[in-house]
């Protein structure tokens, strides 16, 4: 299975991690330099749950926004 929200279609996200070096002007150095940019990866908070689709249970992966804000409504 993917990494993708069944309920809401949230998936996974690409950011950059910077790396620094040097001391920060307001703490008296000359400034930060960066060094490195590299890519990572975020990926939603997902649980499998078992929900009732279309009437009958069925266990989905689902973001935990969606359990939070009630767009699932879980089985028993």
């Amino acid at each position: 299975m993917s990494k993708i929200c069944e309920i809401c279609g949230k998936g996974s996200n690409t950011a950059n991690t910077i790396v620094r070096r040097g001391k920060a002007k307001r703490l008296g150095g000359v400034g930060k330099k960066t060094t490195g940019i590299s890519r990572k990866f975020q990926n939603p908070n997902l649980q499998k749950v078992k929900a009732i689709i279309d009437g009958s249970p069925k266990r989905v992966k689902v973001c935990t926004t969606c359990i939070k804000s009630g767009r699932v409504k879980r089985a028993l």
